[in-house]
């Protein structure tokens, strides 16, 4: 069974019960020349630091040290609490399948609800649905509400999304004649606010933001926000949960639509998925929404319950008029997702996002020390940040696997122009020790 502390008043009321006033009475038989004094216990340590110290003890019997990953770009090595893989793998969970009967659904429809519940307070929203594929499906979704929402013929993009994301853009749009308009950014990494005021006109359906960008670099949103909210136009943003942790929702900006991946939230990297989309909105653009919803009512009991609603928006009622084709959900990995928050709480999710901050900043601080080694952007940075090297990149990140570090992303591969950038991750599960290894072997090469 579980191990579970007594509290102060525990002690107390047991220690009344058998005429004690100290824990150390209990210990008065023992002659004091026996009794061990200044016990050297270390303070208590976290689920992970638990974990990174047995891992340690194994790999001192390895013949060279583990392998490190710096690796990011929308797949992140993030800590998940092993209660998350606990709670999922329950039958009730693991067999799911959309819940269309709710007389026999009740436990995942209420699981969906919490995810729902959860995703808007995380992002500021007013509503969601029950997931989507993946942050990437959640994008392109979002912005075909948009058009759905306000008409428009041109939704304006920034260079600084994630490539893979524009690609599904794309793919997704193909067929009703939208022209996507670039955005460049700046020095700072940013999005150039002067180019998407020049770029804002009346057939703009939405403006999309990613925060932070595929660059790692954090947007100025209010500042953004309050450009787009003079206009028709919606205000699309798509955003790595964890940062959210420590910075303003962009709900708090006025966005209209807010997505992102799920995936840094309990859901581990295995070959590229399953992950799961998270979509929010406000409640005045709700029946323009995709996917399935979940609802709260009452039965004829008066009993409170939950079921599927609004389902006239989708494909099995509605083939023809229905807001999206999405046929499934992601309801598995929208419950991993929940279980996470609700493990974490908070603080604890306030705390993982500090611990991206400090460990990245950390990282960047040391390999921009180093010679041949420079930030190629100003702008804050969260999670990750892209430094300029001396030659090629693809070479530096060579020598670094030959000494057994992934040390990120040679980002020639989509911008030919930084073809001498890397765009290095570092989350919370990188220690310092492991930081500092990184830029010792980057010293080297």
């Amino acid at each position: 069974m579980n191990y579970t502390p007594h509290t102060g008043a525990d002690v107390q009321h047991m220690l009344q019960t058998i005429g004690l006033d100290t824990t150390d009475d209990l210990f008065a038989p023992i002659p004091k020349s026996l009794r061990v004094k200044d016990l050297k216990v270390a303070p208590g340590m976290s689920e992970m630091e638990v974990l990174q110290a047995v891992d340690g003890l194994a790999s001192q019997a390895a013949a060279q040290a583990p392998a490190l990953s710096f690796l990011g770009g929308g797949a992140y090595d993030h800590f998940s609490p092993t209660v998350v893989d606990a709670m999922i793998s329950r039958g009730e969970f693991f067999t799911a399948y959309t819940p269309y009967q709710p007389e026999v659904s009740q436990g995942t429809l209420r699981a969906i609800f919490e995810f729902q519940t959860m995703m808007c307070e995380l992002t500021g929203m007013e509503t969601a649905n029950a997931s989507m594929y993946d942050g990437s499906s959640a994008l392109a979704e979002a912005v075909l509400m948009s058009v759905r929402m306000n008409g428009g013929s041109r939704v304006l993009l920034p260079r600084s999304l994630h490539p893979f994301y524009k690609q599904v853009i794309e793919t997704y749009v193909k067929g009703i004649n939208l022209e996507l308009v670039e955005i460049p950014w700046t020095e700072a990494g940013g999005v150039d606010i002067e180019v998407l005021k020049s770029e804002l006109t009346e057939d703009t359906a939405a403006v999309v933001i990613q925060n932070p960008n595929f660059l790692g670099v954090l947007e100025a949103l209010d500042e953004i926000g309050d450009v787009v909210n003079a206009s028709k136009t919606a205000f699309v943003a798509c955003v790595n949960p964890i940062s959210l942790g420590i910075i303003k929702p962009p709900g708090d900006f006025g966005a209209d639509i807010v997505v992102g991946d799920g995936q840094p939230l309990g859901l581990p990297l295995a070959y590229g998925g399953p992950y799961v989309g998270f979509f929010t909105s406000r409640d005045a653009h709700l029946r323009k929404m995709p996917g399935r919803i979940c609802g709260q009512t009452t039965d004829v009991d008066g009993k409170r319950g939950f079921v599927l609603t609004l389902q006239t928006r989708e494909q099995h009622i509605r083939r023809d008029k229905a807001t999206s084709n999405i046929c499934t959900n992601q309801t598995l990995c929208a419950t991993a997702t929940t279980v996470y928050l609700a493990a974490v709480g908070p603080q604890g999710l306030r705390e993982v996002g500090e611990l991206n901050w400090n460990r990245s900043h950390q990282a960047l601080d040391g390999l921009t020390a180093l010679d041949g080694v420079s930030s190629k952007f100003s702008g804050s940075t969260f999670n990750e940040f892209v430094v300029e090297v001396n030659g090629k990149a693809s070479d530096v990140l060579e020598r670094l696997r030959q000494q057994g570090i992934s040390a990120g992303i040679d980002l020639g591969r989509f911008y030919p122009e930084l073809d001498n950038c890397i765009l290095t991750c570092v989350t919370e599960k990188k220690t310092e020790a492991d930081v500092a290894r990184l830029v010792d072997v980057w010293r080297t090469i």
